[in-house]
Order: C-alpha cells, then sequence, then structure tokens
C-alpha cells in the first residue's frame, strides 16, 4: 500500500496507532508493521509472544477511529522450544492459575496448544486461555473447553443487565441483551471498543454463560 492511496482519514488513523503501539509498554513494537484502509488496521512483522500479538492487537483496537483490526503478527521465539517442554511449561502455568479447574487439559503440536475439557463458568474457560497465552514459544491457542450450565436463563439475563449497570465503562443505555440456550447475544449501541470490550465481558462473567455473541455497534456518539 502505497501513501498516495490513503486518505486523510486512513494517515491519521495509522499515525495514532504506531504511535499507540511505541508508547504502550505491554508490548515491544520496534518489529510491528501497522497499514490501515478504511479505518481498518493491519497489523504485521513479529513478536516473541503469542500474548504480546494479542496485546498488539488490543491497543489497536482502543486507538479513536478504528473500526477493525487484522492482526497477521507471527509469533517468533528467540530460542528453539520442542513440543514436550512447551507442554510442561503449559500445564504448569494452567496449575498456577487458581480460577482454573484441574478439568482443563492441553494438548501441544507444533507451538500451538488446544485447550479441552469442562469447567462451570465462561469465565473459567476465558482464564484457562489467559493462563498459556503468555508461555515463551506458544504460537497461538484453540480453545475448545465446554462450559456446563447451571443457572437458568432468566437468573443469567437479570445478572448481567445488573453487571452492565455497575460497569463504569458502560452506558448500558443503549444495550440489549438476549439469553438462549445459555448464549448471550449483546446487541444495540457502543460509544467505543472499550466500551464493546466491556460489555462482552461482563455477560462472559455470568454464571452459566457458554458463549458470548457480542453484535453491539460502535458509534462515537449517543443520544
Amino acid at each position: 500500500m502505497t501513501t498516495a492511496s490513503l486518505t486523510d482519514t486512513d494517515l491519521h488513523v495509522r499515525d495514532s496507532v504506531v504511535k499507540q503501539l511505541e508508547w504502550d509498554p505491554a508490548v515491544d513494537a520496534s518489529a510491528i508493521g501497522v497499514t490501515a484502509k478504511d479505518r481498518v488496521v493491519t497489523l504485521t512483522g513479529y513478536v516473541d509472544t503469542y500474548s504480546d500479538k494479542l496485546a498488539a492487537e488490543r491497543i489497536a483496537k482502543r486507538v479513536r477511529g478504528v473500526r477493525g483490526v487484522s492482526n497477521e503478527i507471527e509469533v517468533r521465539a528467540r530460542q528453539e522450544i520442542t513440543d514436550a517442554d512447551l507442554a510442561r511449561d503449559v500445564v504448569r502455568s494452567l496449575e498456577l492459575r487458581s480460577t482454573v479447574p484441574s478439568t482443563v487439559q492441553a494438548v501441544v503440536h507444533d507451538g500451538y496448544v488446544t485447550l479441552t475439557g469442562s469447567v462451570d463458568w465462561l469465565l473459567q474457560k476465558q482464564e484457562a486461555e489467559k493462563g498459556v497465552r503468555h508461555v515463551r514459544g506458544v504460537r497461538g491457542v484453540f480453545n475448545h473447553v465446554e462450559v456446563k450450565p447451571r443457572a437458568t436463563e432468566k437468573d443469567i439475563r437479570h445478572r448481567i443487565v445488573e453487571a452492565l449497570h455497575r460497569n463504569a465503562d458502560v452506558d448500558a443505555r443503549h444495550v440489549n441483551i438476549t439469553i438462549e440456550q445459555n448464549v448471550a447475544t449483546l446487541t444495540g449501541r457502543v460509544g467505543s471498543f472499550v466500551q464493546f470490550e466491556a460489555a462482552g465481558r461482563a455477560a462472559a462473567s455470568a454464571p452459566g454463560i457458554t458463549r458470548v455473541h457480542n453484535r453491539l455497534q460502535i458509534r462515537a456518539t449517543l443520544d
């Protein structure tokens, strides 16, 4: 992509993402490239860990004006790690995370981790994935952990509504929630990616939720 093909908006978005990546200490952005077209940002280059790749994506999403992110960053470990050694490190990381039950199992192949097993809460499934992202040598994570719900749909929806109204990062007036077969679907409008993600986390934290479909639209100005 050449500079001549970029609109002023795309140039501003690209430059803002670059500056934010350079400023944020969560990731070493020295080998990360950024392009933008129609306010969709593409990240390229390489980083040391999978968690760094995801951190770069989160940083880009939070920049004002960004409507989407294509994360094409490669994970390149500085030292070669065998799958056997990586599996031991992954299991150890899961054991050290108190929120992850022993029912979660991990399989490693070519640097990619597959998580299986069952948990009671979607939050536990997410915590399992978070627990292995930072392990050096992990190139990606496939999270196939199942959530076995215990609460009723009416109770689940009530808890999500309460959580959204308690959350200072979310304007819950424009968020609609439906529950069907323990799957939460969020529709409506929010003002930023921060609110979009906060609403999704609130829904995922409800007991019994097995999946969240976050279909909220992002609009800079809400009525």
